[in-house]
């Protein structure tokens, strides 16, 4: 027996409707849904991670107006509820800008602007995570740099950056799993994600309590194997002195 027709003949004896197993256009759905949650967490990730960098570099350089921007910046997005933000991007701020550039159709889609509102929001939390970890960086290790001549552009690139981040993994990987949960968001403006594509699939087999099941069994899956294997690295980066070594 096949697989399609184990869980069709699951359903028809038992009533248990996994119908993405069995129904070719709900798994094309679920698939479809799948493949959208994993752009916006990587890609997410990959900006949010950047962007605190930058975030945390503009603060090591002492400049004035760069740390009343970046510091309103965070203040902004780590107080406000990130589903507001992802409406307020969408909403208000894109149709403005279709407006404000004279055009017919939106400057964005729903799917990018969900991965700007996702990205600034975990950026927020990865400026303060580096943050933290800039200043465990011993001062005796700053001085050092400077004796042998570095600047200070070049104390953060080469000495103070890839210790902190190190330093900041811990905390990183917390908030990084929580912006893979808040993905799930992006369902409040129709970015077919795995939440709405599921969503569209109990509505037409009403087979929620499945679906439901379903979901919960893959965010546990996923979330513990990149939590796993962010341990794992977390283990292989470990700088003796701070931590775990």
């Amino acid at each position: 027996m096949s697989i399609p027709d184990f869980f069709s003949s699951l359903y028809d004896r038992h009533g248990i409707n996994l119908s993405i197993f069995y129904d070719a256009y709900d798994r094309e759905v679920f698939l479809a849904g799948l493949w959208h949650t994993g752009v916006l967490s990587v890609i997410s990730i990959a900006t949010s991670i950047v962007l605190g960098a930058l975030g945390a570099a503009i603060q090591f350089s002492k400049s004035r107006p760069g740390n009343a921007i970046v510091a309103l910046y965070v203040q902004v997005f780590r107080n406000t509820p990130p589903l507001i933000q992802l409406y307020f991007f969408y909403f208000a701020l894109g149709p403005l800008l279709t407006q404000l550039a004279g055009l017919q159709t939106p400057i964005l889609t729903n799917v990018t602007w969900a991965i700007v509102s996702l990205s600034l929001y975990a950026a927020a939390f990865n400026v303060e995570i580096f943050r933290a970890g800039i200043e465990a960086v011993p001062a005796s290790t700053l001085e050092a740099a400077s004796a042998l001549g570095l600047s200070r552009s070049q104390q953060f690139r080469r000495i103070v950056l890839p210790l902190a981040a190190r330093i900041s993994l811990p905390a990183m990987t917390n908030n990084l799993v929580n912006l893979i949960k808040t993905t799930t968001n992006a369902f409040a403006i129709a970015v077919p994600e795995l939440l709405y594509a599921s969503s569209q699939i109990w509505s037409e087999q009403s087979n929620t309590l499945e679906m439901m099941v379903v979901l919960l069994l893959f965010y546990c899956v996923t979330i513990g194997a990149f939590v796993g294997i962010a341990h794992a690295l977390e283990r292989r980066m470990a700088v003796p002195g701070w931590g775990k070594a």
